[in-house]
């Protein structure tokens, strides 16, 4: 379902997606301190366009608690809000669920995107 999932989603709502988060980048790479974050934004950029296939493993460090309370206040509630509803949406039919799965995957990972680290899902991964 990996390549066929992607695809859909890219046509359907993961070009638009992707978009926001290639856009919270930019935006936060308009100061040096931000260029980071906005690092980090366009490699979730990637994430969002062709999310099928990969799994999101966190850690937790006190400076990613730290960036993600920041991240969180700034960018984060309106990229999971949005991410949410677009969710709930597709949930409505039961072909549209592991769209909406994914797309809640993206709404938890853009409340905490700092101190995640995309692997594929059928690696193991332990930290």
């Amino acid at each position: 379902m990996g390549c066929l999932g992607n695809i859909i989603w890219f046509i359907f709502g993961g070009f638009i997606s992707g978009l926001g988060w290639l856009l919270a980048g930019a935006i936060w790479c308009v100061t040096i301190i931000g260029i980071p974050i906005g690092m980090q934004c366009f490699k979730l950029a990637g994430l969002s366009f062709w999310p099928f296939g990969k799994k999101v493993v966190y850690s937790t460090s006190t400076v990613s608690v730290l960036v993600n309370i920041i991240w969180l206040i700034i960018s984060g509630l309106p990229l999971a809000l949005v991410h949410c509803v677009s969710g709930i949406i597709l949930c409505v039919t039961i072909i549209g669920i592991p769209f909406g799965m994914q797309s809640f995957k993206l709404a938890k990972l853009a409340l905490m995107p700092f101190g995640a680290r995309v692997v594929p899902s059928d690696s193991f991964y332990m930290e």
